[in-house]
Formats: C-alpha cells, structure tokens, sequence
C-alpha cells in the first residue's frame, strides 16, 4: 500500500495501523505527534486507527531544549 508521509509517497506492508507504521518506520511513538488526514490521532488509539491506500500523514518528533 502507499501512503504520504511528510510530503513523501511510502510503500509499506497492509493491512496496517499508525502503530504498526511507527514501528514499520523505526519510530519511537513516545516522542512524536501523529496527524492524519489533517487530523491529530490520540496516541491511545494508533494500534485501533487503521491506514488505507494514499492516506496522508504527518509524523511531528518533539526536540528538547532550552
């Protein structure tokens, strides 16, 4: 299946949830912001929120500093 992922088109297995994507993508869900389709995703939900064909996703990484 493929989705947009920051702007870039990504190839990846199915059927598949935004948790399976974070792993699938190395990507410690601790530390990021996931918005689909223009919409945020509670991070309680990314195992029960399923992707399908051309979603589109934003994935924000949080950076410490001061």
């Amino acid at each position: 299946m493929e989705l947009i992922v920051n702007g870039e088109v990504k190839k990846v297995p199915s059927p598949l949830s935004v948790e399976g994507l974070l792993t699938f993508l190395e990507l410690d869900s601790v530390k990021i912001a996931v918005e689909l389709n223009l919409e945020i995703v509670s991070r309680s939900t990314y195992a029960q929120t399923e992707l399908k064909e051309h979603d589109r996703l934003e994935i924000v990484h949080f950076v410490g500093g001061g």
